[in-house]
């Protein structure tokens, strides 16, 4: 073969090889959980049956008889790329999870938009300790400002997200019926309370209607929202 057809031809097969390790990193990284974004064709997040929300058709569903705190699975939940931290509730029916975002994983808001907290640093930016109201609990998980990230609207986290913390808690719960996930402030917040009563060995009987009201509230419109077990703090 000539000198330089033989080059040519090693030059190919060196861009086949970059290409293909090239198209296979992307692949890894559009499996993994770095990635809930993509939505690319053959992503195992996205095969088979949806895992998460609503997926039965009784209107009782968030009529919960009991609700415990669940160590284990919320480990498992915050082992996630994306996620700072994540409480999951169990139920008689249902499992329930709150997660804080720290946005290592791309896509975790599916719907697009702005932060809402603000970390920036900048003079006008809520990061300043001058404009951090007295009254705000330093207690909160996740807060307005210095604070991991919440999405408001459950709607607006990404669906693989959602398909792939669900799939991870029905690993471990299989008889949940329904698995419901949310990144909303004020539901993150409650659902940490619950969880600071549950490491102090105090029981939850006595909050099973406002843990009713909260998730009636959160996922199916419920217009009253239950007080916080703790009150902030008064000046």
């Amino acid at each position: 073969m000539p000198k330089n057809r033989m080059i040519y031809a090693l030059l190919c097969s060196a861009l086949l090889v970059c290409s293909s390790t090239a198209c296979n990193y992307e692949q890894r990284v559009q499996q993994s959980d770095y990635d809930y974004g993509s939505r690319k064709a053959g992503d195992p997040k996205t095969l088979g049956s949806k895992m998460y929300g609503t997926t039965t058709s009784n209107p009782h569903q968030h009529d919960n008889a009991f609700f415990e705190y669940s160590n284990t699975l919320s480990n498992k939940v915050t082992a996630l790329n994306g996620i700072a931290s994540a409480n999951v509730m169990l139920t008689d029916k249902n499992a329930y999870v709150g997660i804080v975002l720290d946005w290592t994983a791309v896509g975790a808001r599916g719907a697009g938009g702005n932060r809402e907290q603000l970390n920036g640093g900048q003079p006008e930016d809520a990061y300043n300790t001058s404009r951090v109201s007295p009254l705000e609990d330093n207690r909160l998980l996740v807060r307005p400002y210095q604070s991991y990230f919440s999405v408001n609207d459950h709607n607006e986290l990404s669906p693989e997200l959602k398909q792939t913390i669900a799939k991870r808690i029905r690993e471990l719960a299989p008889m949940v019926q329904e698995v419901h996930i949310s990144a909303n402030m004020d539901f993150v917040n409650q659902l940490n309370d619950y969880a600071v009563e549950s490491w102090g060995g105090r029981p939850l009987t006595p909050h099973v209607d406002a843990f009713n009201t909260l998730v009636k509230h959160q996922f199916i419109g419920g217009m009253e929202m239950p007080k916080p077990i703790k009150s902030k703090k008064t000046p």
